[in-house]
């Protein structure tokens, strides 16, 4: 892992995300259990950490991410990004009170504030897509990721293994 190529407008970019995603987890107001807390910031950086070490780099080298091929050390901030979307999409799950009804929607505009959010990374030159990958493709990736997480929220939610804190 290097440190960076070049420090330019995408490392600004993932800096201002990384200070941004983690102000808005500290700065709402306690929702949900510390373990909740943390299975959603784990569950956030090892899907994107098992996503770029598929289609992003290692097997299929779909899109590079900063400025080489080479792991980064602001691509590991990319995925403790991630990690805090992973904590947010559950926190704000909560918050709307998200049911049968409503979850299609919820994993909908997610994935929308998702293409938002990676159309800036390529605006920026963090995302450069590769061999044959298109930006479109990743609206897949955030419905299939977001509702795995959703459902996952719905089963600990019903389940005994739904831990609160004391």
């Amino acid at each position: 892992m290097i440190l960076w190529e070049r420090f330019d407008q995408n490392e600004w970019f993932v800096l201002a995300m990384l200070v941004l995603s983690y102000a808005a987890v500290i700065a709402l107001p306690k929702r949900l259990p510390r373990s909740i807390l943390i299975l959603g910031l784990i569950w956030g950086f090892a899907s994107s950490t098992l996503l770029d070490f598929t289609i992003g780099g290692g097997l299929m080298d779909f899109y590079r991410v900063n400025d080489s091929n080479r792991y980064e050390l602001t691509d590991l901030f990319v995925y403790l990004i991630f990690a805090s979307f992973g904590y947010l999409f559950v926190y704000f799950y909560e918050w709307f009170q998200i049911d049968r009804r409503t979850f299609v929607f919820y994993v909908l505009v997610w994935s929308a504030l998702g293409m938002g959010v990676e159309w800036i990374a390529e605006w920026t030159g963090m995302t450069v897509y590769q061999h044959g990958y298109k930006f479109e493709y990743n609206f897949v990736v955030f419905l299939v990721v977001q509702t795995i997480t959703g459902l996952y929220y719905a089963y600990l939610r019903r389940s005994s293994l739904f831990i609160t804190d004391p």
